[in-house]
């Protein structure tokens, strides 16, 4: 890699059927069975998912919901299975579990099978990274879907879509209120959703995307515009993380954003205020400029101490 442009120095344990305790993980939300002490007026449900957006889901749905079990892996689907049996009322949400549901888990859970909270306006974006392909594609507006769970990847007819407007372009925000506004619905929903008949997405529109791979990580902004480069900057936070080579030391860019040339050139004076000590030259010839980056092995700093740290003759 080339050395940056520098334009300034700006600144269960084993859950049972027969269990009613409450049992902590140390390795996220922790897994519930029904207790006598809850409410049985709220609406029961199991939930199955993992990561940010089934976090934030989560989140909502345990403010009004009995949530019975919490399944996070393959494994996890028998006691599901079990449970939903033993709780025929209980209903199933899905917010991002990553597992392949097969068709006697689904028939389990008939007739409105499983709920999915998946973040794209079906049939767009169907598959594994519907945010992050929205966020690189240049879109300025994001939705959600809850809809019926089938075999066939995202392929349910669906019961609601929304559009959030004007949010900002951050992967955590995005996630947040998509995930808030899906679970909200559900909330307000669950208890007639067995009446509602879905609407049959158009498979001829669909849309697809593909997992994030860590070979996507490294940036190039030779190739692509400053806007590209900045939005795959927001898209690969968390996974798979957004990398640049700075003076020798691969660096995790946490934070930045865009400088437009022409900006600068008709007023000079903005440059102090927009540039930082670290700017990638895009092929569109703009900057993105880098606020807060990782050196490999060390903890997260701004641009500044960066370069008094690394940038030494």
């Amino acid at each position: 890699m080339g050395s940056p442009v520098n334009l300034s120095s700006r600144e269960s344990a084993k859950v049972t059927t027969e269990h009613v305790a409450r049992e902590a993980r140390n390795d996220g939300p922790e897994r519930r069975v029904p207790r006598e002490d809850r409410s049985t007026e709220l609406p029961q449900i199991i939930f199955f998912g993992n990561g940010m957006l089934a976090d934030f889901t989560l989140e909502i749905l345990a403010k009004h919901c009995n949530i019975i079990f919490h399944a996070r892996s393959k494994e996890d689907l028998t006691t599901a299975v079990q449970l939903k049996k033993q709780y025929p009322e209980a209903f199933g949400v899905l917010a991002s579990f990553g597992v392949m549901i097969k068709n006697d888990v689904l028939e389990t859970f008939a007739p409105e099978s499983i709920l999915n909270l998946h973040p794209s306006k079906l049939p767009a974006y169907r598959g594994a990274s519907p945010i992050e392909s929205a966020i690189l594609a240049g879109d300025t507006d994001f939705s959600y879907s809850i809809m019926r769970l089938v075999k066939a990847m995202d392929a349910g007819p669906t019961y609601h879509q929304d559009t959030l407007k004007n949010l900002p372009l951050d992967k955590t925000t995005i996630y947040k209120s998509l995930a808030t506004a899906g679970a909200t619905w559900l909330v307000e929903n669950l208890c007639r959703v067995r009446s509602l008949t879905p609407t049959p997405q158009d498979d001829a529109k669909a849309t697809f995307t593909t997992k994030l791979s860590k070979k996507d990580s490294t940036l190039h902004p030779e190739q692509h515009t400053a806007q590209e480069i900045f939005r795959q900057i927001v898209a690969y936070q968390g996974f798979p993380k957004p990398k640049y080579e700075f003076y020798g030391k691969t660096c995790i860019i946490w934070e930045s954003h865009v400088v437009d040339t022409n900006t600068i050139v008709c007023d000079p004076s903005l440059a102090p205020e927009l540039s930082s000590p670290l700017m990638l030259k895009c092929a569109d010839r703009n900057f993105v400029a880098i606020d807060r980056l990782q050196p490999e092995g060390k903890k997260p700093m701004d641009a500044i101490s960066f370069m008094n740290g690394y940038a030494k003759p």
